[in-house]
């Protein structure tokens, strides 16, 4: 591996959803966006929900992760993402019909209604939609 790289490794409980060397990347940290560039120092942190931007050879594109954490060691990232997904393969009539169903949710007030996890649901498909409209 060239001293301008580093591993990014994405993985959720589905599966590895990438697995490349890349030359900067830009995750959404519990404390706001991180940069971590080739040789970064050791670190360990959570994720928010949001939009992870990559830069490869040249090349940007963009994965959405839905929390979950981020590991730097050896110029290797390891992301341990509850749900992640590239922006092209981003469904956006589900992501729509996801984010209708939480505002429904919201909207209906329903006293059995776990507000905390419609909320998290309604952040996801926005977010979603907004990688998805980024490209």
């Amino acid at each position: 591996m060239s001293e301008n790289k580093q591993r990014l490794e994405i993985v959720t409980p589905q599966g590895k959803v990438f697995s490349e060397e890349v030359d900067f990347l830009v995750a959404p940290g519990a404390e706001g966006e991180l940069g971590i560039l080739p040789n970064h120092a050791a670190l360990i942190t959570s994720l928010n929900i949001g939009i992870m931007r990559i830069e490869q050879d040249g090349k940007k594109f963009k994965v959405f992760v839905s929390g979950g954490f981020l590991n730097v060691r050896n110029s290797k990232v390891t992301v341990l993402a509850t749900a992640a997904e590239r922006t092209e393969e981003i469904d956006v009539a589900r992501a729509e019909a996801a984010k209708q169903r939480a505002e429904d949710r919201i909207a209906a007030g329903s006293p059995d209604l776990d507000l905390a996890r419609a909320e998290l649901a309604l952040q996801r498909a926005i977010t979603r939609i907004k990688a998805a409209s980024e490209k």
